[in-house]
């Protein structure tokens, strides 16, 4: 579909100079730039200038400056280290001359050794599970305008809630949850493009776990919310247009602040990567 396509564009950063990159922006339906966007385009960035061999295995960015969907960001990349096994980088996203994001990532050779991992979570399969669209179409004008007004953005991605949240009461839930996620269409072959569609992805979900014990699972206007960080771990390869598992859960807020972990799993049951991420939640004055 014309959504993935116009996602992986978005993911293809423009060179300027040696390890200087710039890329563009797309509204997710608020007024600043999508946290998964700039994070999974300086790791765009990063693979530009790491041998065709090696593959991201883990990152851990800090988000800066709220970004301008109305002006380009540019990428300054850090070349750290180049081993015999691992290709380290780091990068720093500017504009208005000022470091809105920043981002280290280790890349690795695909190498053997010991395997172990969780299982996967029963739970109800996405093919019986309405989309996000179909949310908004079934509540209609009963959500809160905040979440209607990102439900109603077309999207490069098909996410389907297991857990039921109703979004007309600020009813409070268990900080637990499960997202099934997928690119919408097919996506080409490179595995890179998967890596950084499934880092964009993860960015979805995370903030919103952590509010469910609160009473703000859908209506959240009294609040000021902004990823603070975000960290991931690619154990194994996968495919971004199947059906993805995120198992969401958020062991603790404090000091206006929400911690949450995700662990990716394929509906085969395979842990393809894990996220963890904080985020402010503070009530606005």
């Amino acid at each position: 579909m014309k959504e993935v396509s116009q996602l992986i564009e978005l993911l293809r950063m423009e060179q300027l100079e040696v390890n200087l990159f710039r890329g563009q922006s797309k509204s997710v339906g608020s007024e600043r730039v999508f946290g998964g966007q700039v994070m999974a385009q300086a790791l765009s960035a990063a693979m530009q200038t790491v041998p065709d061999d090696r593959f991201v295995h883990s990152l851990h960015s800090y988000f800066l400056l709220p970004g301008d969907l109305e002006v380009p960001i540019v990428f300054e990349v850090e070349r750290i280290r180049d081993g015999g096994s691992f290709t380290t980088r780091r990068v720093k996203a500017i504009q208005h001359g000022a470091a809105i994001f920043h981002l280290s990532a280790s890349f690795q050779l695909s190498q053997d050794g010991y395997e172990h991992q969780m299982e996967k979570p029963r739970v109800s399969a996405p093919e019986d599970l309405p989309s996000w669209e179909g949310l908004a179409k079934q509540f209609g004008d009963m959500i809160p305008p905040n979440l209607k007004k990102m439900l109603d953005i077309e999207r490069p991605l098909d996410f389907r809630q297991v857990e039921f949240i109703n979004p007309m009461v600020q009813e409070k839930y268990d900080p637990v949850r499960h997202v099934w996620m997928k690119a919408k269409g097919e996506m080409p072959e490179d595995r890179r493009l998967h890596d950084l569609v499934l880092a964009y992805a993860t960015d979805y979900n995370l903030l919103t776990t952590a509010l469910l014990p609160h009473g703000f699972a859908a209506d959240f206007r009294s609040l000021t919310l902004a990823s603070l960080d975000h960290s991931m771990w690619f154990h194994r390869p996968f495919r971004i247009d199947e059906w993805l598992l995120y198992a969401l859960d958020s062991p603790s807020a404090s000091g206006a602040r929400g911690f949450t972990r995700g662990q990716v799993f394929s509906q085969s049951g395979e842990l393809v990567a894990s996220v963890a991420q904080e985020g402010l939640m503070r009530p606005r004055k």
